[in-house]
């Protein structure tokens, strides 16, 4: 469904309008949601979106100053039914879920730079910065409110009826349930469980209209976090900073000195792009400097040259990758993010080298103690598997060759095998081109910026590559990359390389050997897939798909498997999963005594828990 020009909608203006429908007209919702592509045209006066509904029937959304529609007002309708019509509901519908920080996006001032939504999963946006005139008082999170308990139990319920419904039977009615849900998350100060239930109906959206770069697989996961901090709000077991903030708390960093590391595009699957640029502190700390703003993938092909918007600094993000900052009076969140109030003031200072402190550190910590922190620093925040949630990875590794659709190379001294995939698949970036080109040269050395790939087998998304120092088979840089070629932004030429490969990896006539194979991959080799086909199946055709798939014979076929290779407690739970989701108990009569879904979405979720925490173990496994 082509609806570009339609301005996004806040979830609450969207789940009233589905609320004074009449039950007739809910049935007929996602019908009238589907027409209304290529409906939406500009009207004359400034801003306003009209969607025309036969002859005589206009549907009028004015958005406000932040670009979204924010108020029930902003959306009109010319039918005698107007506001309890089926034209605007389908309207509002049609349109984007705007997220929180797009509706205060009108009172940024010109220089700051905007957060960007979550991403739908067709594209990791990276972690940007949010400039803040004055840092915010970070103070100690008080225990929850009996409101936000409240709000968090009307999550979990929505969740779990979204959960027992599914793709198929998860239709606007649904995802408008969700929406009120995540609404009243916000009133009651959980902004981070409405961030979960926002991703959760932008993954719904996209699933049903078989969106370009959907996974089930990334709404699978999306559903297990919105239950899982749902059910720890409820129960009390959240801990320290579940509930989240609405905006970013910047503390005064003082006096820093910061070091380039690389810079990446930011491109993400609601419209932003920018580039965020990472930098090294003196004592080793990591720190981030974005620009992310509306644009796509032209923002985010531009922004990596454009000027760094901080304390009235002359670099470009280009120079302070390879460059530095002597800052004064820093704004630092408790992420790493840099903040640029007025009062920051920022001088140039020279690069260093990947070989020199601090940034040397970086490379010189083995492999596999840097991914079990990674692990155990995402499982502490919550963030499972997601990669964007891990800090960079260096290390120095061989070139082996193209396997499959990434490039296999081998750690340097720890020989353990790795694969590369690009950080951002999008083609018009040069991550894939220069990662093609690279795997042309087996034996090449290469010293890699990475970030791991958790949900993946030892596998890293490089951001950056340079020589190896003292290598005579390594990369040949010009000197003005100081030493590292991003690539996201910089493309690889044939001069970059030696001219001479290596006798014992090249065929007589100087052509590569030929392909290689990838190994062994723990992750894969598991028959914990079975778990997660069993899961995803649930996401996507509902409690019903699950009864079906697991029923007679087919229980034993995925739980045997597993008892065999000791996974008797994911064997367990997908099979105590495959009973609830089949108990429908019925009176004389045949209605449902418990026409609830919250026991199934307890089973399914303590499947998914148990299946994340499995995978993670399996992936730490891979990297020794």
């Amino acid at each position: 469904m082509s609806t570009e020009l339609l301005p996004p909608v806040a979830p609450e203006v969207l789940a009233e309008a589905v609320e004074q429908l009449t039950a007739r007209l809910r049935k007929k919702l996602d019908a009238a949601i589907a027409d209304c592509a290529g409906r939406a045209t500009a009207a004359d006066e400034g801003g306003a979106i009209e969607i025309r509904f036969g002859e005589d029937t206009v549907v009028t959304l004015r958005p406000g100053p932040s670009g979204a529609v924010t108020t029930a007002e902003q959306a009109v309708c010319t039918c005698l039914l107007a506001p309890r019509c089926l034209h605007r509901a389908a309207a509002l519908g049609a349109a984007p879920i705007a997220d929180a920080d797009v509706l205060s996006a009108g009172g940024t001032d010109e220089g700051a730079a905007v957060e960007p939504p979550a991403s739908t999963g067709a594209a990791e946006a990276a972690p940007s910065a949010v400039s803040e005139d004055e840092p915010v008082p970070v103070t100690e999170e008080p225990a929850l409110t009996p409101a936000q308990v409240r709000a968090a139990g009307a999550l979990w319920d929505a969740a779990a009826e979204a959960l027992s419904a599914g793709v198929a039977a998860g239709g606007a009615v649904v995802q408008a349930e969700l929406l009120r849900a995540a609404h009243s998350a916000r009133l009651a100060g959980l902004p981070r469980a409405e961030a979960a239930a926002l991703r959760v109906v932008r993954g719904l959206r996209a699933a049903r209209d078989r969106g370009q770069g959907q996974r089930l697989g990334d709404l699978t996961d999306a559903f297990r976090e919105l239950l899982a901090g749902a059910v720890a709000l409820v129960s009390g077991a959240a801990g320290p900073g579940a509930a989240g903030g609405a905006r970013r708390a910047y503390e005064q960093g003082g006096s820093l000195r910061v070091h380039g590391l690389c810079r990446e595009p930011v491109l993400s699957a609601t419209g932003y792009g920018g580039v965020t640029t990472h930098l090294i502190g003196s004592d080793g700390t990591a720190y981030t400097l974005s620009d992310v703003r509306p644009g796509g993938l032209g923002r985010a092909k531009g922004a990596g040259s454009a000027s760094v918007a901080l304390g009235g600094a002359v670099l470009d993000h280009a120079g302070l990758a390879r460059g530095g900052l002597l800052i004064a009076g820093a704004t630092v969140s408790a992420d790493g993010r840099l903040g640029a109030g007025k009062g920051v003031r920022a001088t140039p200072l020279r690069g260093v080298d990947w070989s020199e402190e601090p940034a040397a550190a970086l490379f010189a910590r083995p492999v596999h103690e840097a991914m079990a922190a990674a692990l155990a620093a995402g499982a502490e925040n919550g963030t499972g598997a997601d990669a964007a949630g891990a800090g960079l990875l260096g290390c120095d590794v061989e070139v082996l060759g193209a396997a499959g659709d990434h490039l296999l190379v081998r750690v340097l001294d720890g020989g353990t095998p790795v694969r590369l995939r690009p950080a951002h698949p999008h083609p018009e970036l040069p991550h894939a081109g220069n990662l093609r080109l690279i795997a042309t040269f087996p034996g090449l050395v290469l010293r890699v910026l990475g970030r791991p790939d958790l949900d993946r087998a030892a596998s890293l998304r490089p951001l950056a590559v340079g020589p190896v120092p003292g290598a005579s088979y390594t990369l040949r840089l010009p000197e003005e990359w100081r030493g590292r070629a991003d690539l996201g932004y910089d493309r690889l030429q044939g001069s970059h390389f030696p001219r001479e490969a290596p006798a014992s990896t090249s065929a007589p006539d100087g052509t590569a050997s030929g392909p290689v194979t990838a190994g062994p991959d723990p992750l894969a080799d598991a028959p914990l897939w079975r778990v997660r086909r069993l899961l995803e199946t649930g996401v996507a055709g509902g409690r019903r798909a699950v009864a079906e798939a697991a029923r007679g014979s087919e229980t034993a076929g995925f739980t045997v498997p597993l008892r065999r290779a000791g996974l008797v407690g994911a064997a367990r739970l997908a099979q105590a999963l495959a009973a609830e989701a089949d108990r429908r108990p019925r009176d004389s009569f045949g209605r449902l005594i418990d026409p609830s879904a919250d026991g199934y979405a307890r089973a399914w979720l303590a499947s998914a828990v148990h299946l994340a925490v499995a995978e993670r173990s399996l992936v730490a496994a891979s990297w020794n």
